[in-house]
């Protein structure tokens, strides 16, 4: 079996409870599990083995994103939106969204799980909810099998939205889908991808969009049947206050009491923000075992509001950390969401409220606990093989080595990994993506993105540039 050493890392941080940062030690990945730790470690003779040198490099357990809508890498940074709240925002960026092709969901995915991989994310989620008409029937099958060539450990949501304009919903009539359509298409998807087991590289989750774009006789639907298979369930809940005054109005409770009502709550959910919990809604959540996403990039581009990080923290709330989508953030790097929340909770709640260790626990155990895979997110024999190494030999670190493990949260612009290992396989080497050209990957899903909006500034006579 092929052996990985990382050799003679300067700082190992193995986010195992209790366990303080290691230094000068090697790590042993032996097939797809770490079959080792500790300093000087000898390597059977006539084994092959591809040693990694970890001198002034910073190692952890590989990142883990939360949340994430891998389409809207083609649609960031458009004019029109730019200054728009959430709901002005979607409204605008349903109709480019109108546009989605198989070729826009293939290369958006490269996109998006590249721009991770490269920030040390080594698994993450994706809520795909834009199913135009035009779209063919296995449509997040093109998403799936190109995360499964890339290599990322991955659990797609099947998102969904019922609920169209001429109900009283956000987006266009042609990009909701019946019911009928919406749970068939989940049971395909569970049978076909689906993986129950421990270290397993794809599990589907199902996700209602919002409780503004469904129906709720859909969300009690696919809370129900979810649990008959066995898969978990995730939506969008608390992101503004437009929301909280929608559920209010049309459906006479709080976002949260409405979601426990459809039977949206335990350790099989998570919300993606849940900037607006009250006190005691956050009690509720930590009764229930229900997660939470954190995404302050999102939250803080669309200026939807800061959520309650510290305090979720210590109610015993799971929590996050995730990117959310480009066309809300910008970005898909892990390292820069992970400085963005060691930064913004200290705000208004204090500076000693987000130390950096809740930073890092948020975007390794928090993201494990939440998508219910013990195996990754820590640093031990027996755990995944999922690691996200970091040089810290640069300009940019110079001065800060009295800490090499909070060296990336305080010091430089969102690190890029030195080397990226999903499964046991390098997938970044030396800041670089293994088998994929970026230079043509940027031209590429350049020319894509800009047919769309060609295609929605004719349907619409809407400039978005």
């Amino acid at each position: 079996m092929a052996k990985i050493l990382l050799k003679n890392v300067n700082t190992l941080v193995t986010m195992v409870p209790g366990e303080k940062p290691l230094h000068n030690v090697d790590l042993l990945i032996s097939g797809k599990k770490i079959e080792a730790i500790g300093p000087n470690l000898q390597i059977p003779e006539g084994a092959r083995v591809r040693t990694i040198d970890g001198t002034n490099r910073v190692v952890y357990p590989g990142l883990v994103n939360t949340h994430h809508h891998l389409y809207q890498t083609l649609t960031r940074n458009l004019p029109k939106v730019q200054n728009a709240k959430l709901f002005d925002w979607l409204v605008g960026l349903y109709e480019v969204w109108r546009e989605l092709t198989p070729e826009a969901v293939e290369v958006s995915t490269q996109v998006g799980l590249g721009e991770l991989l490269l920030s040390g994310c080594t698994t993450t989620t994706d809520h795909f909810y834009v199913f135009p008409q035009s779209a063919p029937e296995e449509f997040l099958d093109v998403e799936i099998d190109t995360a499964r060539r890339m290599g990322v450990r991955f659990h797609p949501t099947r998102g969904s939205m019922s609920r169209g304009k001429s109900c009283g919903g956000l987006p266009p009539d042609d990009v909701v889908q019946s019911p009928e359509a919406i749970l068939k298409d989940c049971d395909r998807l569970i049978a076909k991808y689906h993986d129950p087991k421990p270290f397993a590289m794809c599990r589907i989750v199902l996700a209602p969009c919002s409780p503004f774009s469904v129906t709720t006789e859909l969300m009690k639907e696919t809370a129900a049947y979810a649990r008959t298979k066995g898969v978990f369930l995730h939506t969008h809940l608390c992101e503004t206050k437009d929301e909280e005054s929608f559920t209010m109005q049309v459906l006479g409770k709080r976002p949260l009491a409405y979601m426990e009502e459809c039977g949206w709550v335990g350790p099989d959910v998570w919300y993606a923000h849940g900037i607006y919990f009250n006190d005691d809604e956050i009690k509720r959540l930590a009764e229930t075992g229900t997660g939470v996403a954190h995404c302050p990039g999102s939250n803080l581009r669309l200026g939807s509001g800061i959520c309650k990080v510290p305090q979720l923290l210590r109610e015993g709330v799971r929590v996050g950390l995730a990117v959310d989508g480009s066309a809300s953030n910008d970005s898909s790097s892990m390292t820069r969401e992970m400085q963005l929340a060691l930064n913004v909770h200290r705000v208004g709640t204090g500076v000693d409220q987000m130390p950096p260790q809740d930073v890092l626990k948020i975007a390794t155990t928090g993201g494990a606990s939440i998508l219910g895979q013990p195996e990754i997110g820590q640093l031990k024999p027996g755990m995944a093989a999922d690691i996200a190494m970091y040089r810290l030999d640069r300009v940019e670190y110079a001065g800060a080595m009295h800490d090499p493990a909070s060296a990336i949260l305080f010091c430089g612009a969102g690190a890029r990994a030195d080397y990226t290992i999903v499964n046991g396989k390098v997938l970044v080497a030396k800041g670089k993506l293994v088998g994929l050209d970026e230079e043509a990957l940027f031209a590429r899903a350049n020319e894509v993105a800009a047919k769309m909006v060609e295609n929605a500034e004719r349907k619409t006579g809407v400039s978005y540039r």
